[in-house]
């Protein structure tokens, strides 16, 4: 466990090396350090995992301390990292994932301006999500929480000759930041109630001193505020403006962040702190009805997109709303499993339409696509592997993960939340094909031009997805529902969860647990039909029902206004009164007021004096006799005195 300080630092290191050297590498050189340090930080991730599974489940906690970084007094504060299951589970996600959008970047962004930089950015994000998930203390957790945030908005205003790109990156700044407080407040809090930063300090003197569930209190208001920092990060009512406009970032960025790493920081977060968590229930209450409504709420906007991008933002939105969910009825495994499944379904649904979009020539409308399964046959089958994952379909990843989530909350006693979630099933599966149907199936609708360039991806490109596709099948076996056998994967993680206030509930029976499960895939399988008969049998019956139900059409479509509720509410106030106050009224008027009084005050005076300076030797005289005459004057006053 001594080289676990090297799973960050070599992403770290190669971020430095292409942001100081960049320049003058070649790009082969470049991508072999991007590319090389996360994947040996996979290696050594894999390697301490590995002994870490070989330990007694009571001993899979080790904290390694590298420096003492504060020391103010009283107050110490130490750099460690912790590895237990749960940032065993994350860090193998991260560095894994991460490592084939590195790979699958070499071949999309081979022709792009500023290649040393996107691949430092990239490897400087690895670096602070990999700190934020081993942090042992909310301190250094913070530090990476602000550096995947500080990396986000680079990434995404990645191409910042474009207005929108930079407009994008100062959203997802602004809005994170507002999260932030809520964060900060947070962890303030939990410093002042119980004197530590260190998780297991702060979470043994919990259990000591609230051993059951408690009613509204100090727990209560640091679990909310948390949560409010949660919902920035991972994108959930009221702050997930952020996400579908940073599309607006290259195609493996939104891969990357937006979809298998960044975004679920803020899950991670909750079922990190879900000793706080399981003893304060309306926090854990508001997390659920949250998670829930975010995912049945996105899901409908993902209906009717027509940007292939912004469709899978919506549909990130919505699984994360899942996982929160999962959290909130207190199925915190069943949530980390999804979040782990999401990772390698959702990164291959990203790759895969950068895929289409670097055939389509940069075209990323679905209107505009169609018929490119004869052309990408290889980007085709694993956006279909992909597709059948998040739309929950046995035996791939998303069914066990998705099927946990859906039985846990029914199984704590949250039927509405049950209920919520499978008709989003049904959402997202019915939307997901009308994604690959409108993209790969029926007449092909681009230009002549675009379809004469038709092609699919390089081989650094398709590898990843087919490796993805293997890991959306076979990544959810890990963790097989009771009725099935041992959840292994809800096992593993036990270590993680000892602090926590686990609910009790009745003991359910297996079979209703298995027609549980036979339900959701019927309601999964009735989209998939449906999106089948809208988009591929009867083209024209789905656009005679956007006409039938024009108005929820564009309610969905102007994903129900809340942007411009927002410009309303908070944004257009914002600027005017900025114009108004700070510009009229402080730079104006008074700063610009100021300065321009003085320019006047000397020009005026200057106005005068010049006429000293005329070149008339009587003028000369009279102001020395004048100057005489008022010296002797003052003179005359002083000795009066």
């Amino acid at each position: 466990m001594d080289f676990l300080w090297l799973v960050p630092a070599l992403p770290l290191l190669g971020s430095a090396i292409n942001g100081l050297l960049g320049k003058r590498l070649p790009k082969p050189v470049i991508s072999l350090v991007a590319c090389g340090s996360v994947g040996v930080s996979f290696l050594v991730a894999a390697g301490l995992v590995l002994s870490l599974i070989q330990r007694a489940p009571e001993e899979r906690h080790v904290v390694q301390t590298l420096f003492t970084w504060i020391a103010a007094g009283d107050f110490v504060a130490t750099a460690e990292f912790l590895l237990d299951p749960l940032s065993a589970v994350m860090i193998l996600v991260v560095t894994g994932v991460g490592f084939l959008i590195h790979v699958y970047s070499i071949g999309y962004m081979h022709a792009e301006d500023g290649y040393y930089r996107f691949f430092s950015y990239l490897n400087l994000f690895m670096f602070s999500m990999l700190v934020l998930v081993l942090a042992s203390n909310f301190l250094l957790m913070f530090v990476g929480w602000e550096g995947v945030g500080l990396c986000s908005y680079l990434l995404i205003g990645y191409y910042f000759d474009r207005k929108s790109a930079g407009d994008a990156g100062k959203k997802a700044f602004i809005v994170n930041r507002i999260g932030d407080v809520g964060f900060i407040l947070g962890i303030l809090l939990i410093f002042a109630t119980f004197g530590s930063m260190e998780f297991d300090g702060v979470f043994r003197q919990i259990s000591q001193r609230f051993p059951a569930e408690t009613g509204l209190g100090i727990l209560t208001g640091i679990a909310l505020l948390l949560f409010v920092g949660a919902t920035g990060k991972s994108a959930q009512i009221p702050l997930y403006v952020w996400l579908p406009d940073a599309m607006e970032g290259p195609t493996p960025v939104s891969a990357l962040i937006h979809a298998a790493t960044m975004v679920t920081a803020g899950v991670y977060m909750v079922v990190r702190c879900s000793p706080i968590y399981s003893r304060a229930p309306f926090a854990l209450e508001v997390v659920a009805i949250v998670g829930t409504l975010t995912a049945f709420m996105a899901a409908t906007i993902g209906l009717v997109q027509t940007d292939i991008k912004r469709v899978l933002a919506y549909s990130t939105v919505s699984q994360l709303g899942y996982m929160f969910a999962a959290a909130g009825v207190g199925a915190y495994s069943a949530g980390i499993f999804h979040l782990m499944t999401h990772a390698f379904f959702k990164a291959l649904l990203f790759l895969g339409a950068g895929s289409v979009i670097h055939a389509m020539g940069g075209e990323q409308n679905l209107l505009k696509m169609g018929g490119l399964r004869k052309h990408t046959p290889i980007t085709f089958l694993t956006m279909v592997v992909a597709a059948l994952a998040i739309s929950g379909i046995p035996p791939l990843a998303g069914f066990f993960s998705k099927d946990e989530i859906l039985w846990s909350a029914w199984a704590h006693g949250h039927p509405a939340i049950w209920g919520v979630g499978l008709v989003t099933a049904g959402l997202t599966a019915f939307y997901m094909f009308r994604l690959v149907f409108l993209t790969f199936s029926g007449e092909e609708r681009m230009d002549e031009h675009t379809r004469r360039h038709l092609h699919e991806s390089p081989a650094s490109m398709t590898v990843p997805l087919v490796i993805l596709a293997v890991l959306s099948v076979m990544g959810g076996w890990v963790g097989l529902p009771a009725w099935m056998g041992v959840n292994r994967f809800a096992a593993f993680l036990e270590p993680s969860l000892r602090f926590t206030a686990l609910s009790e509930h009745e003991p359910a029976s297996h079979a209703l647990e298995a027609g549980l499960a036979v339900l959701s895939v019927a309601v999964a399988a009735f989209g998939i039909g449906a999106a089948y008969n809208l988009y591929v049998v009867r083209r024209e019956s789905a656009q005679a029902l956007a006409r039938r139900f024009a108005g929820l059409h564009a309610l969905l479509s102007h994903k129900y206004y809340v942007d411009e509720i927002y410009d309303a509410l908070f944004v257009n106030p914002a600027v005017t009164g900025s114009r108004e106050v700070l510009w009229k009224g402080l730079d104006v008027g008074i700063i610009d007021g100021s300065v321009n009084g003085v320019g006047r005050t000397i020009q005026g005076s200057a106005d005068l004096l010049k006429h000293l300076q005329n070149g008339l030797v009587r003028s000369y005289a009279s102001w020395i006799l004048a100057g005489t005459i008022a010296a002797l004057f003052y003179i005359y006053s002083l000795i009066r005195r």
